[in-house]
């Protein structure tokens, strides 16, 4: 098969300065901004309601009930310990996390990689590049050679591994596959962001895993793209090329949301301060706005934003910083509510609810937005 599709249309004079073209390697310029085919998703197989994770840990702390209640999560994918001889969930060791990461991530990566796959009309023998994102475990070799091995794909397919980034690094890895890409015409790459969040639990009867506990679910997400050349046509008509990346660091934040080993628990964990929120909206417009600097374009001309789904106060703060509207953010909103946070791959689940809405149009601009530890916020600018 060959994978190809129509050069964007030429923007307006002065809309886009040379920075906007960052994403293009040096060469020819008849050789098109990469462009996204095709997305896919996929979860662990059970689900549990708010209420149901706190009944299968035996919480009663009416502080931590409140913060399961308030989390504007109805359901997420979790695989929760087994029950033992008396009935209890027990905690898992790091070395039964571990393997748990390892086959669910496999599990849900291969998942969602078909079906992404699927949707850009490819096959696993189209498949050039591959990089996998994780940060709910560490293997080597990574995901991307335990993946080629579980699916037999080319043993001569690139891949690369991101590993640790945190719940921006899905646009981390979108901008050095982007380069790929256009260094690569008519190549397909894909990007996968498979979290396996249920192996990176510390329960206790703490504030701080209450927090994270009460928000994270395991989910994988996949996004297809290639870069044309010429006059190489047509491939997916539903897929924006992708425009420019613009990125944010907080220095001063880099506690404030990090995966490290709690000695008490004698395993890894997540932490976030109670801050962090506010800090990614103090940001979202900083970053927005550079995002957007030269190419002439205002935040009303976007029509369509996708966000990290962070979090209720993660959403909120950005809402408000960035002027927006519950409906701009209806796919965040929902994503949170139906799957909790999948870390890395959530932006791709709103993504992908917005592909089968059908409403986007040629010409219309959207915006990628990703927030995680450093403290860091990434964008993307596409256009349909």
């Amino acid at each position: 098969m060959t994978i190809s599709m129509d050069r964007p249309d030429v923007l307006d004079a002065g809309i886009l300065e040379a920075e906007v073209l960052a994403v293009a390697a040096p060469g020819p310029q008849t050789t098109s901004r990469p462009r996204i085919v095709g997305v896919g998703t996929a979860t662990s197989a059970t689900s549990f309601s708010q209420q149901e994770v706190l009944e299968a840990f035996d919480i009663t702390d009416p502080k931590i009930r409140s913060v399961f209640a308030n989390s504007a999560i109805e359901r997420r994918h979790l695989t929760l310990p087994p029950l033992n001889s008396e009935g209890i969930r027990a905690p898992e060791p790091q070395g039964d996390l571990l393997d748990k990461h390892k086959a669910l991530a496999i599990e849900m990566g291969a998942e969602a990689l078909l079906a992404c796959l699927k949707r850009a009309g490819a096959e696993l023998s189209d498949l050039r590049h591959l990089c996998c994102v994780t940060s709910t475990g560490f293997l080597t070799p990574g995901l991307s050679a335990l993946l080629i091995r579980e699916l037999g794909i080319d043993r001569h397919c690139s891949r690369s591994d991101i590993v640790g980034m945190g719940c921006n690094a899905g646009l981390n890895a979108l901008g050095v596959v982007s380069g790929w890409a256009t260094a690569h015409p008519g190549e397909l790459a894909v990007v996968l962001c498979t979290e396996a969040c249920s192996a990176a639990y510390a329960m206790d009867s703490t504030m701080r895993t209450a927090v994270v506990n009460s928000l994270f679910g395991d989910g994988a997400g996949a996004i297809a793209l290639v870069a044309g050349q010429g006059d190489e046509a047509a491939a997916a008509p539903e897929g924006p090329s992708i425009l420019k990346f613009a990125s944010c660091i907080v220095p001063e934040a880099i506690d404030a949301m990090r995966y490290d080993w709690d000695r008490a628990q004698d395993r890894f964990s997540f932490f976030l301060d109670p801050q962090i929120p506010y800090v990614v909206g103090a940001h979202a417009e900083i970053v927005v706005d550079r995002l957007l600097q030269g190419t002439g374009l205002r935040r009303s001309d976007i029509g369509h934003w996708l966000v990290h789904s962070g979090g209720k106060k993660v959403i909120d703060a950005v809402t408000v910083n960035l002027g927006l509207t519950r409906h701009d953010l209806r796919h965040t909103v929902g994503v949170l509510r139906d799957y909790g946070n999948v870390s890395s791959g959530s932006f791709l689940f709103s993504y992908e609810r917005l592909l089968d809405e059908r409403v986007t149009r040629p010409g219309e601009y959207g915006v990628l937005m990703t927030m995680g530890p450093g403290s860091t916020l990434e964008t993307a600018l596409v256009q349909w």
